[in-house]
């Protein structure tokens, strides 16, 4: 089965169109969370991924924008944006979102938003938090987003491998546990502002990474019409 794996999509629903273009053909798509948050397009983004079928888990903003999680340890912009989220979305919106779980599995990938023991807060971002979350999840390998980063983390002998994909990397999966992080879709933060996502072919165990360009002044005029915080649409012509 080839699987579209993406994650922190946050509103953006040209970055999530251009993504499944360039993932394509896939036989399911699984996302890791953060669809909402941020961006101008809630709606139009849970109405995408319901449309192709999507399963998955809720992130932080996901949470947040239904009431299922306080705002208080988000900053000034990621807040005004998870309230201005809660105050326009439909109702169906809200229940899809709602409905998600903060943790499923699905052959032998756990799927989390953060990381495995801190499925809604945690940022795996080093050999040494791969290492400590190694022991909170049963399956061979886990998918996670929350950074980001387009980031691997791989079980080797006693020692953890942190691999950093860039656009065509491949990774070949085996008996070693992984970690595995697709980037994020809708707002990159590794310098490249070209939405990314993740290629899985469960029957080969084959990974590979995709970057592709999206019209992003499309999404900054529509956050700049919504009031949005001018900083989370100048970042996106950045990748940071």
């Amino acid at each position: 089965m080839r699987v579209a794996v993406l994650s922190d999509i946050h509103a953006n629903l040209p970055a999530l169109d251009a993504v499944l273009e360039a993932l394509a053909p896939y036989d399911a798509v699984w996302q890791l969370g953060d669809i909402v948050g941020y961006g101008p397009q809630p709606d139009e983004v849970v109405a995408r991924l319901r449309e192709v079928g999507a399963s998955g888990v809720r992130g932080n903003h996901d949470a947040a924008a239904v009431g299922q999680l306080a705002t208080e340890a988000f900053n000034e912009d990621a807040r005004t944006a998870v309230e201005w989220t809660a105050a326009r979305i439909q109702r169906e919106t809200a229940e899809w979102l709602r409905s998600l779980p903060e943790r499923t599995t699905s052959e032998v990938f756990t799927l989390v938003h953060g990381s495995p023991r801190d499925p809604i807060w945690e940022y795996l971002l080093s050999a040494a938090v791969a290492r400590a979350n190694l022991g909170a999840f049963q399956t061979t390998h886990c998918l996670v987003g929350h950074t980001h980063v387009p980031l691997a983390f791989r079980e080797e002998d006693d020692d953890i491998e942190t691999l950093a994909p860039s656009h065509g990397s491949r990774l070949e999966l085996d008996a070693r546990r992984v970690l595995l992080n697709p980037g994020s879709v809708g707002q990159p933060r590794d310098g490249d502002p070209r939405a990314c996502g993740m290629l899985l072919d469960t029957e080969s165990g084959l990974v590979e990474w995709r970057r592709v360009a999206y019209p992003f002044e499309q999404v900054q005029a529509l956050m700049v019409a919504a009031g949005l915080p001018k900083r989370l649409s100048e970042r996106l012509s950045l990748g940071w």
